[in-house]
């Protein structure tokens, strides 16, 4: 139900779908290529073959009609291969319009005779006979079928050996890219410590990752400038806040003094809460661990709220205990070690952001190492359990008012004890704020 804050980013999973898509078309795309290539050549070899070949014929059957006329004008005599008037000679070359030599192509096969060339020419003048001569391309045609299938042979070898290299080429910049992507997803997480560091090549990939680096440069610098420049300001307030809370002291009673107290204790409450969130942002702040009851240090927190709550600790072998925030109970276990104020301290913030921003009545269950609070008001807004609390920003003003400082204590505390903050809405209304504390 409940679902974790994050800040961008992308799963393990999804990355990991990615990079294998982006493996498999790279392999693809080596396949098709290779393909493509095997496909032009065949038909690029195949087609200037088949034209030589035929060329070749035509030339062979033009020297064959050349040396027969000369043998039947000398002797009289057909040369071998030589006929006159065939039947099966092309319409074309039956009626030459002059006594020169000319050749067909024949397409007609007849068992292994076939396609074939044909070269006539007349015997004599006008009306006179056509010799003729006929060359069988039909063994150079075999030996072009048998070369188109050692070309596809060939590029079958060639496909089988492209596509595992251009899938271990794509591994590498696929690792290349991982650096990168998890260096981003630290980055936008909030490690801006996070760099990529030297990468191998000079291309693309590495001006990528150089790009990255240098983009987490400039944003840790501008946000260490921001923090800095908070907690200055927060410190530098805090002595004449101390002075304006000491002087409302000492204005004489009355409803006018009452509201000057008020306002000076909530500006002194904004200060303190500046400068602990500067020390959450400065990694300055370090757990005083101790072994507590967490039940009742759950109980103390909520009554130190002085707000309507009711507190159910769920233990395992009794039925739930419920009591209001200001009973007095029974220590209840487990023990967590932990440290106390702290774990009061995000609470407390989770209690009063309840009650400010939700609406009653406001729960607050106690189950093992859980601690679950819940309000039954309008829940969270969908761009905090999208992008997290956000300081100085209450989400929607449905939610009421405030500085929008007490979630992302809350959450800064609970880094520092190693817990896990989740924000959620429950699916009948209200807003879940579950917190789990790492096991003893």
């Amino acid at each position: 139900m409940a679902s974790p804050l994050r800040r961008g980013g992308t799963t393990g999973r999804a990355r990991g779908r990615g990079r294998g898509s982006l493996r498999r078309k790279i392999a693809a795309l080596a396949a098709v290529t290779a393909c493509l290539v095997a496909a032009a050549v065949g038909l690029l070899v195949h087609f200037w073959t088949a034209q030589d070949i035929r060329d070749r014929a035509e030339a062979r059957a033009t020297s064959s009609v050349y040396s027969a006329m000369e043998t039947y004008h000398r002797t009289g005599t057909l040369s071998d291969g030589a006929e006159l008037d065939p039947a099966g000679l092309p319409a074309a070359l039956r009626r030459p319009a002059d006594d020169k030599r000319h050749t067909a192509y024949d397409a007609h096969v007849d068992g292994n005779l076939g396609p074939s060339v044909w070269a006539a020419q007349r015997t004599g003048g006008p009306g006179s006979r056509v010799l003729a001569v006929q060359i069988n391309m039909s063994p150079d045609l075999y030996g072009l079928r048998r070369l188109d299938a050692s070309m596809a042979v060939a590029s079958l070898v060639a496909l089988a050996a492209a596509v595992p290299l251009a899938v271990y080429g794509a591994g590498l910049v696929a690792r290349r890219l991982r650096r990168v992507s998890e260096t981003a997803g630290r980055i936008s997480a909030g490690d801006l410590d996070a760099r990529t560091g030297p990468t191998e090549g000079r291309d693309e990939v590495s001006e990528i990752a150089a790009t990255v680096d240098r983009m987490a440069d400039s944003i840790g610098r501008q946000l260490r400038v921001e923090r800095q420049f908070s907690a200055d300001v927060a410190h530098e307030l805090r002595t004449p806040v101390g002075g304006l809370l000491a002087a409302a002291d000492l204005l004489p009673p009355g409803e006018t003094a009452d509201l000057v107290r008020g306002r000076v204790r909530d500006l002194r409450a904004l200060v303190e809460d500046l400068l602990e969130i500067s020390r959450l942002d400065a990694g300055a702040e370090q757990p005083v661990r101790t072994h507590v009851p967490l039940a009742a240090v759950v109980r103390e927190a909520v009554a130190r709220t002085g707000l309507d709550t009711s507190v159910t600790v769920v233990e395992t072998a009794v039925e739930p205990v419920v009591e209001t925030a200001v009973e007095t109970a029974v220590e209840a276990t487990p023990t967590v070690d932990t440290d106390p104020r702290r774990l009061e301290r995000i609470v407390a913030n989770l209690v009063v952001n309840a009650h400010r921003h939700g609406a009653l009545p406001v729960h607050v269950t106690v189950e093992g190492h859980t601690v679950v609070v819940r309000d039954h008001g309008p829940g969270f807004p969908d761009q905090l359990l999208r992008d997290g609390p956000r300081r100085f920003h209450t989400g929607a003003a449905e939610r009421g008012t405030g500085h929008g400082l007490g979630l992302t204590i809350a959450l800064g505390q609970a880094r520092v004890l190693g817990a896990e903050l989740r924000l959620a809405n429950d699916p009948d209304g209200g807003a879940v704020a579950t917190l789990r504390l790492p096991p003893t």
